[in-house]
């Protein structure tokens, strides 16, 4: 039995960190990262090069001293989004992709694009510019049901968008499905695919089965047990296009345990050791520091980080049950399954 795991300081290619009270509240949890993509749909979103620079300041006046976390920030593309401007911020280096939600798919995502037309010339800049597009996958159509809108968005935008944009370097965040790994498999070099700690652990039943649980409610939502099998064998497959992306969300339980509660899984005080349980469950720690490390870097054409972190097995993990935010709570996601691994990082 491995007792302890060294690996490469791991990054998070999908992070939200919120703002105000809540930045403060949360980011120390991320503070022992190498590097996060920090999303921009804040309220109001960060859409241009001046407000992600801002945002980014912020983040780090919130981080404790020791914090070995760099932000790379992104833009939230909207139909009057500048090509001018993201390009000037990718020079800049104060951006280092750029964010698509289809308006209407997620929290905070009203500003989104709808008419894919109208961002094309920024989506053609950018395939110039080699800068990435980190695409929320889902169509908004009502008549498709929840459980398909990731599918269907492959066939009906990213596909066509790919298709009309040659170049065009895309991460399919969150994927939840089969085809979602299908489609990054065998789509070229210029896609990559990030997979959440909790779509690791938990199907649809977990939401669903016995009652209504709103901590496991998340945007893409969960689905099959067979859609979940193929996220483990993805993430654990070894080197390549696949990589982690936590899709930390933290909401106030205020928000969450109501009538029409929020989607997004706290997972940022543990998605570590939640993935390497999962790894090892699958007889796959030597695959770990590719997931974590070395893929997504590699994807985003970085180093990977050159400083290590231990993650020691022992005992059962007792992680807290939430955190203090702005005088609310935030839960933090419980995988239902006990956790051996425990991360030094002193």
């Amino acid at each position: 039995m491995t007792l302890s795991l060294t690996i490469r300081r791991p990054d998070d290619w999908h992070l939200h960190l919120r703002d105000r009270h809540m930045l403060a509240a949360v980011a120390p949890h991320s503070a022992r990262l190498g590097r996060a993509i920090i999303m921009p749909n804040l309220v109001p979103p960060v859409v241009t090069g001046a407000q992600a620079a801002a945002y980014r300041d912020r983040i780090l006046a919130a981080l404790p001293p020791d914090a070995t976390l760099r932000p790379l920030m992104t833009l939230y593309l909207t139909e009057a989004t500048d090509p001018a401007d993201v390009l000037a911020a990718h020079r800049a280096r104060v951006i280092t992709a750029v964010k698509l939600y289809p308006a209407g798919a997620t929290t905070n995502s009203a500003s989104g694009v709808r008419d894919f037309d109208k961002v094309r010339p920024v989506l053609e800049a950018m395939a110039e510019a080699g800068i990435p597009l980190c695409v929320h996958g889902e169509v908004t159509d009502p008549a498709v049901d929840i459980f398909d809108r990731e599918a269907a968005f492959i066939d009906r935008v990213l596909d066509p968008v790919r298709r009309a944009t040659p170049g065009l370097r895309v991460v399919m965040e969150h994927i939840t499905t089969r085809e979602g790994v299908d489609y990054v498999r065998t789509g070229g070099d210029d896609i990559g695919g990030t997979i959440t700690a909790h779509h690791l652990v938990i199907n649809r039943n977990h939401i669903l089965a016995g009652g209504i649980r709103p901590h496991y409610y998340c945007l893409p939502v969960a689905k099959r047990e067979t859609h979940r099998l193929a996220l483990v064998e993805a993430a654990t497959a070894g080197p390549g296009r696949f990589f982690a992306g936590t899709d930390s969300a933290p909401h106030p339980d205020s928000a969450k345990e109501s009538a029409c509660g929020c989607a997004g899984c706290f997972t940022a005080p543990n998605w570590l050791q939640i993935t390497a349980q999962v790894f090892e469950d699958a007889g796959a720690l030597d695959r770990l520091e590719a997931f974590t490390a070395l893929n997504g870097a590699a994807f985003y054409r970085l180093p990977p980080n050159e400083d290590r972190v231990t993650l020691t097995r022992g005992e059962a993990a007792a992680f807290p049950r939430s955190i203090e935010a702005g005088g609310d709570s935030v839960t933090v996601f419980d995988p239902g399954f006990p956790i051996h691994w425990h991360l030094d990082d002193r």
